[in-house]
């Protein structure tokens, strides 16, 4: 523990760096793999629950009553494949489609019947799909106002290409964590959208904190010739590195215990629609805020002309460092050409390793 301390000392000083906005093309291309696969989960389609589509929900308290007992009992009264679930309260929760042709009526009575409980222990609710469509409207619109105003308040408090990184990081985030909801058949419910929303906030969280560390910075970045955009805000980065890993540490560790202990070892199923969604959400949302928001800032940040100048000053500087360690230094005020600056030079922090050639002059070294 102390060493881990002792590494993230040394990351906010700079002493030891890690070069993410560096390497974003490997960043970008595992997050295309990964959102592609997510992709192809979608256009297998999401398991919804009756929340969404309609259909009727059947409630069963009888002690002793198991979830396999139940779903046989439930494939005989019912041919539409029903849902079975044990509650948080110890009762059985019994899921029907919309599409069964019996009636609620008919169904809860063959359920007593088979089940041998009393007509009044099984509870009936019946959803009907306009209802399910409303719901799925103000899902919807939820989602978008939370995305509007995430994108208003990045670009009034910092300014609009964060604004944009940050947005691409939560779609990413959203896009992952509904693909693996329709890789493992998890069923969507109103609990699941909730999930959804609190890791945007969380994945959002994280990436302000970020943001503002290379706020800070880069403030007067264009008044200096030792570091580039990309450099200082890789700096940043590194600086709240540690702080990003134990934060999602320590939110992943409850939910761990949600989905595996409670929804796999005690079988509570109800917990898996949220705690699925909050453990690959905040891993997603940790992983967007340091390898997708970031370096996609840096490259829009690139591309303005003051900080294009900055680039070629701060190359121009080291090149000319290294020419007169290597003791043949470039003439004061001649200009060196991209081309003539040694390899890999670009969105390095610190010292330029090797030697360099002062354009129109050849190099002395062999």
């Amino acid at each position: 523990m102390s060493r881990f301390s002792n590494l993230g000392h040394r990351l906010y000083q700079g002493e030891v760096s890690f070069d993410f906005v560096g390497r974003r093309k490997v960043w970008y291309s595992i997050s295309g793999v990964i959102v592609l696969i997510a992709a192809i989960g979608l256009a297998m389609g999401l398991h919804l629950g009756i929340e969404f589509k309609g259909g009727s929900v059947y409630t069963v308290s009888k002690p002793g009553l198991t979830v396999s007992q139940a779903q046989e009992t439930a494939d005989n009264v019912v041919s539409s494949h029903p849902l079975v679930q044990s509650t948080d309260n110890g009762k059985i929760r019994i899921q029907v489609s919309v599409e069964e042709q019996k009636s609620s009526d008919e169904i809860r009575a063959q359920l007593s019947e088979k089940l041998a409980v009393p007509l009044d222990t099984v509870e009936a609710q019946v959803i009907g799909p306009s209802w399910g469509k409303q719901i799925s409207q103000k899902a919807l619109t939820g989602l978008i106002v939370f995305m509007v105003l995430v994108t208003i308040y990045l670009a009034i408090a910092f300014e609009w290409r964060m604004a944009v990184a940050a947005l691409v990081a939560l779609i990413h985030d959203l896009l992952i964590t509904i693909g693996v909801y329709a890789l493992v058949g998890f069923e969507v419910t109103p609990g699941t959208v909730i999930g959804f929303l609190t890791i945007l906030g969380y994945s959002l969280y994280d990436t302000v904190v970020v943001f503002d560390t290379v706020k800070e910075n880069t403030k007067g970045l264009t008044k200096q010739n030792r570091l580039t955009y990309s450099e200082a805000a890789n700096a940043g980065l590194n600086q709240t590195l540690v702080r990003s890993l134990n934060t999602t540490v320590v939110a992943l560790l409850p939910v761990a215990a949600l989905l595996f202990i409670g929804g796999g070892l005690l079988g509570a199923g109800t917990l898996n629609d949220i705690s699925l969604a909050l453990f690959i959400g905040l891993a997603a949302g940790a992983y967007s805020s340091i390898c997708v928001a970031t370096p996609l800032l840096a490259q829009l940040k690139e591309e303005q002309p003051e900080m294009k100048a900055l680039r070629k000053r701060v190359l121009q500087h080291r090149a000319a460092a290294a020419a007169k360690a290597a003791g043949d230094a470039a003439p004061e005020g001649e200009e060196i050409a991209d081309e003539d600056l040694p390899a890999g030079m670009v969105g390095q922090r610190g010292r330029a390793a090797g030697t360099t050639r002062a354009k129109g002059r050849p190099s002395t070294k062999r």
